[in-house]
């Protein structure tokens, strides 16, 4: 039995300041670009303003790519491109610089952190500040066997609040959130249609690297199989990540809750990220708040829990690679809307002075010619 109280997220959690956003929409009515003629960018300066507690919003300065890395045991199925446990690929070539998220990170100028929460490697194969956390190599196959130990998966979900603290504590004022993982989504894909209380085809995608149908099929009916075994502890979430998740999700979800506490906005990259939340959403109600979907990934898994949400993406460019560059793309987007919202002038106020001054006497004497024509247009009272 868990020692983790998932319950005081909900008193700890509160909404974004709604006095603050109030505010801004106050300001953006005074500004000389008419309300609406941004778009989305109106509504995104307003949420950051709540999110801050802050009118006008101040700049997105320290921006950080958050990624939580693992292997799952699903991958041995064959449900994605790439091998079962090569999760630790992918890693060593961002920490060389060599995928899309490392590229755009250094374009945008925005720091990447990797957290290896279960890669099937030694953990000498990476620095310490990557392994720290980690808590096991590899997940289980949540086919026929638990992703974690309840232990396991408390001490994943854990190590993700102490991440967000981190983060929250040395200045980062907006995460891009995003997971390194090889049969992630499969996870992910159980989870979604466990809290949605659907079928495995309709939150069964192609992955990050588009698989053929044949694989396609191995990978519903992973998800299916799965899911009969979620269904029986949906009630208690810690063991939902425990059962059908793995520890680069339970971090995640518990990454996401603590960033709500700690008034941290995040943006959310794929199917991966949005599974957490939908976790995280069953926790704590109001986490959603803190929270922005970046881009629509074709996962349709993904696109059910945004719904469930009710997060509506922000671009839509058909990027499917994952690891965070979908999200790390809405970040110029959302830096866009602070500036917007912060330096747009205010009209000019019209002052009394422009208008012209009343004469009393006129009035008066308008008045009285006004009541003797009424008097006329009624004619003779009758006896």
């Amino acid at each position: 039995m868990s020692s983790l109280n998932l319950d005081d997220f909900t008193d700890l959690i509160e909404r974004p300041d709604g006095g603050m956003r109030r505010d801004a929409e106050a300001r953006r009515e005074r500004q000389i670009v008419p309300p609406g003629a941004l778009g989305r960018l109106d509504d995104l300066g307003e949420w950051l303003a709540a999110a801050q507690g802050s009118v006008p919003v101040r700049p997105i300065a320290r921006p950080r790519a958050v990624l939580f890395a693992g292997d799952h045991g699903i991958a041995e199925l064959g449900v994605s491109a790439r091998a079962a446990g090569s999760a630790s690929e992918l890693v060593r070539e961002i920490l060389a610089g060599g995928r899309p998220v490392a590229v755009l990170a250094r374009r945008l100028d925005v720091p990447v952190r990797i957290v290896d929460m279960a890669l099937d490697c030694p953990p000498e194969t990476f620095p310490e500040d990557v392994v720290r956390h980690r808590v096991r190599r590899g997940s289980g196959r949540i086919d026929v066997e638990d992703a974690l130990t309840l232990e396991e998966a408390e001490a994943a979900f854990l190590a993700g609040v102490a991440v967000a603290d981190e983060e929250a504590d040395s200045g980062t004022d907006l995460v891009v959130l995003g997971d390194v993982s090889v049969g992630g989504t499969t996870a992910a894909g159980v989870l979604v249609a466990a809290l949605c209380g659907t079928d495995a085809s309709v939150v069964t995608g192609r992955g990050g690297e588009a698989i053929d149908d044949l694989v396609w099929m191995r990978k519903c009916a992973a998800i299916r199989d799965a899911l009969r075994r979620a269904r029986p502890v949906l009630g208690e979430q810690l063991q939902l990540l425990a059962t059908v998740g793995g520890a680069d999700l339970a971090a995640m979800t518990g990454f996401l809750l603590q960033c709500a506490v700690r008034k941290l906005p995040v943006v959310l990259d794929g199917v991966v990220a949005a599974a957490c939340a939908l976790v995280g959403q069953r926790i704590a109600f109001r986490a959603p708040d803190w929270w922005l979907a970046a881009h629509k990934s074709g996962e349709p898994g993904q696109a059910k829990a945004l719904d469930r949400m009710a997060l509506e993406p922000l671009l839509d460019q058909g990027v499917t690679v994952g690891e965070g560059a979908g999200a790390l793309l809405a970040l110029p987007l959302v830096q866009a809307a602070a500036a917007l919202a912060a330096e747009l002038p205010e009209k000019p106020q019209e002052t009394a002075s422009e208008e012209p001054e009343k004469d009393p006497d006129k009035d008066s004497h308008e008045a009285a010619d006004e009541e003797s024509e009424r008097h006329s247009d009624e004619g003779p009272e009758k006896e």
